[in-house]
């Protein structure tokens, strides 16, 4: 469930121009050019590590 909410976070944080300042930052910070696949890409895998700690504590809750 996390990763949907995280998915979701990051399409609302889009209507902001989020994306393009998350990008820019990851641009500056690594010397990486990241597309928006990618930004949502990383909301999926915080979304994932999210879901995997909870299950792992047995807290998940389907």
């Amino acid at each position: 469930m996390m990763i949907v909410s995280f998915l979701l976070i990051g399409w609302i944080l889009n209507w902001f121009k989020f994306n393009k300042l998350f990008i820019q930052a990851f641009k500056e910070l690594f010397n990486k050019e990241i597309t928006i696949a990618s930004y949502y890409f990383i909301f999926f895998c915080v979304g994932t590590i999210g879901d995997l700690i909870l299950f792992f504590n047995g807290t998940y809750k389907v």
